[in-house]
């Protein structure tokens, strides 16, 4: 199978609760913990990354209630906040990365950015630049560097240029899901993207791009859907006029043919559960070869767990051409994923706790009972018996360009 991972390591600093983690993701990667033990921050700190390049640094931090909101509030009262991301795009690799501090009344600035780039195994990067402050301090641009905003991520002005542009355009691109059923049931207006929106209200647009250019994927969506949801046979969007809506066939005791039923008539779990699957095959079948990243929250709510199976199958199929991370409370999820796919995320106090969380894979002893076959990871989290690796990171300060 290939490696299709976008995403090889990320290390964050005093984000949120998060005082410091260093994280190797597999093709599937599944984070579990308790209720506030930083799982959906660690899927948050990529998202930043994502919304920061997209929209602006200033939106990003907005959107999560200002710098004070974003960096972590410990005793230690640090006054900024890193994120260092290594990637894989195929035909280059490299190392992207920023640490942002607070300044007085609520502001900030970059204090630093880098990003690195070389062909695949090669030994030196062959583009690379260092910012400071709003001044270059380094690099091998093939031209003038344009003007330096100390507020503002320097990759987003160096998307133009041709050796920076598939970083921007990979970790922008990032999708990240979080699906609200009343959202999908809403009538929408027509929307000419092929990309999935956050809480999915735009998925009959999207389906319907998947169905006109690659309607393989479409029929594999439908497969899934109805070993999910027993019952469904076919799901399309619903043009009228301007607007749009799902509508589904779904087979009924007693008649001869399946009945047509619109988004509104459905159910929560039969929504999300096609917003999980449109997430997964979105980017199936697209002709450029760079790998591909999606974030989802729990995919597994409300779901029947005897649908777990078969989401799981999804993944694994879908993994095929995108990385995929997850945060879960589901034993039964666990069930059938690989133990080196899965992330536990631990803080001492839980939700609402300020002390450090810990996000690693599997400690030597849950792994031992695993593979030993005592228990499977599943019935470990039921008795709340998974843990991650030790790690002294939170104790030291991250060399996020050096190491």
């Amino acid at each position: 199978m290939n490696d299709r991972r976008l995403i090889k390591r990320v290390r964050l600093q005093n984000y949120k609760n998060i005082a410091a983690c260093d994280v190797v993701l597999e093709r599937i990667a599944v984070i579990v913990g308790h209720n506030g033990s930083g799982k959906s921050n660690f899927l948050d700190g990529l998202r930043f990354v994502a919304d920061s390049l997209r929209s602006s640094l200033d939106h990003a931090m907005r959107e999560r209630g200002g710098i004070d909101a974003v960096r972590r509030k410990s005793s230690g009262h640090p006054t900024h906040f890193g994120i260092c991301i290594d990637f894989d795009l195929g035909e280059i690799t490299g190392r992207y990365g920023f640490l942002i501090a607070a300044l007085r009344r609520g502001g900030y600035e970059v204090q630093k950015e880098e990003c690195a780039v070389a062909k695949k195994d090669a030994i030196f990067p062959s583009h690379y630049y260092v910012v400071e402050r709003g001044r270059y301090i380094e690099g091998n641009l093939k031209s003038s560097p344009p003007t330096i905003m100390s507020d503002r991520l320097y990759l987003v002005a160096l998307s133009g240029f041709e050796e920076f542009r598939p970083v921007y355009d990979a970790l922008s691109t990032m999708g990240f899901y979080h699906f609200n059923p009343d959202a999908i049931r809403k009538i929408e207006p027509v929307d000419p993207g092929d990309i999935l929106q956050r809480d999915g209200k735009n998925l009959p647009s999207v389906l319907h791009h998947i169905e006109k250019n690659h309607p393989d994927f479409k029929h594999r969506i439908e497969q899934y859907l109805e070993s999910i949801t027993p019952g469904i046979t076919s799901v399309k969007r619903h043009s009228l006029g301007s607007m749009e809506t799902l509508e589904f066939r779904q087979r009924v005791q007693g008649a001869k043919h399946p009945w047509k039923f619109e988004a509104g008539s459905m159910s929560d779990g039969t929504l999300r559960a096609l917003g999980v699957l449109v997430a997964l095959f979105q980017g199936a079948g697209k002709s450029d070869s760079t790998n591909r990243f999606i974030g989802i929250e729990e995919p597994e709510i409300a779901l029947h767990p005897a649908a777990a199976r078969s989401l799981v199958d999804a993944i694994e199929d879908a993994s095929e051409h995108t990385q995929i991370l997850m945060t879960s409370h589901s034993p039964d999820l666990l069930e059938y994923v690989p133990e080196d796919s899965i992330l536990v995320a631990i803080s001492s106090e839980g939700e609402g706790s300020v002390e450090p969380t810990r996000i690693g894979p599997l400690d030597v002893n849950s792994l031992g009972a695993i593979k030993e076959h005592l228990y499977h990871a599943g019935e470990l989290l039921r008795m709340n018996q998974l843990f991650p690796e030790k790690s002294d990171l939170s104790m030291k300060k991250m060399d996020f360009f050096g190491s």
